[in-house]
C-alpha cells in the first residue's frame, strides 16, 4: 500500500524546516514575510499561514507582534512534520463545495415551518454573538439544519462531519481559537441572505449565497489570524481588565 501523500501545509512546513536545518534561515533569526514565503514556495497565503501555525505548535518558530515570525533557538527535528490533520482554510474550502450544493437542494425542499426554524436559529446566533462566547452552537445548528432539509442522510452526515472536524483537528482548532481571540464571529448578514434565498425557493441564489458566505469566512479567518489582530485583541482585553480592577478599588 502506498503511503498517504502529505497535505500541502505539511510539505511547506517541512521545506521551511529543511531550509532552517541547512542554514538558509538561522535559529534566532526572522523568517521572510508571508508574501515572500508564498512566492518562494509557490503556494497561497492560507497555506503559508497553516504551515506557520503548525511550526508554532511544534515549537520551531514564534510569532511576535510587529516583527514577524522568528526561528526559535532549537534544532529542527529530522522527523517528518507532525500530522496535525486539517487546517481551517482547507476545511472551509470543503464546506464551500458541499454546503453550496446542499443549500441549492434545500431550496427545493424547504417548508415555511423549516424556514421559520432557521430564522429562530439566526436569532440565537445574534444573541450568542453579543456575549463572550462565539455563536458556534447556533452557527452549526443553522448549517446542519439546511443539510437536513435536503432529505438526504448522507449529505447531513457529511456536513456534520465537516463541522465536527473543526474541533478534532489540532491545527484547525488552534486557528479557530486564534480567530475568536481576535474577535471573529459568525457573519449574521450572510445568514440572512442565505435564508432569504431559501424562502424564495431560489436554488441558484441559495448556492451563491452559501458559497459567498464561506468565501468571506475564509477571508475573515485570514484577517483574524494576522499577528496584529491577535495582539490587538489581547491588549484590548488587558486594558479592560485593568479598568475593571481600577474601578473595583473605588
Amino acid at each position: 500500500m502506498s503511503p498517504t501523500p502529505q497535505k500541502l501545509y505539511q510539505q511547506v512546513a517541512e521545506r521551511i524546516t529543511q531550509a532552517i536545518a541547512e542554514g538558509r534561515y538561522r535559529a534566532g533569526g526572522r523568517l521572510p514575510s508571508e508574501r515572500d514565503l508564498a512566492e518562494w514556495l509557490e503556494v497561497s497565503r492560507p497555506t503559508i499561514r497553516e504551515a506557520m501555525i503548525a511550526l508554532e505548535i511544534r515549537g520551531v518558530v514564534e510569532a511576535r507582534h510587529g516583527s514577524g515570525v522568528w526561528i526559535l533557538d532549537v534544532q529542527p527535528s529530522a522527523e517528518p512534520v507532525l500530522e496535525l490533520d486539517i487546517g481551517a482554510f482547507e476545511l472551509t474550502e470543503a464546506r464551500r463545495i458541499f454546503e453550496g450544493e446542499a443549500c441549492a437542494l434545500a431550496a427545493v425542499n424547504i417548508t415555511d415551518a423549516e424556514a421559520d426554524e432557521l430564522e429562530a436559529i439566526v436569532q440565537l446566533m445574534i444573541a450568542e454573538n453579543r456575549g463572550d462566547v462565539a455563536g458556534e452552537r447556533a452557527d452549526r445548528a443553522f448549517h446542519v439544519k439546511i443539510a437536513a432539509i435536503t432529505r438526504n442522510a448522507a449529505i447531513t452526515l457529511m456536513v456534520e462531519t465537516l463541522w465536527d472536524w473543526r474541533y478534532k483537528s489540532p491545527l484547525c482548532a488552534t486557528m479557530l481559537a486564534r480567530a475568536r481571540q481576535a474577535g471573529s464571529r459568525p457573519l449574521i448578514d450572510d445568514h440572512h441572505v442565505i435564508l432569504t434565498a431559501l424562502r424564495r425557493r431560489d436554488s441558484a441564489g441559495a448556492r451563491k449565497a452559501m458559497r459567498s458566505h464561506l468565501d468571506r469566512v475564509i477571508e475573515d479567518l485570514l484577517l483574524a489570524t494576522e499577528l496584529e489582530a491577535i495582539d490587538r485583541a489581547r491588549l484590548e482585553i488587558e486594558a479592560k481588565r485593568a479598568d475593571v480592577l481600577k474601578r473595583s478599588v473605588i
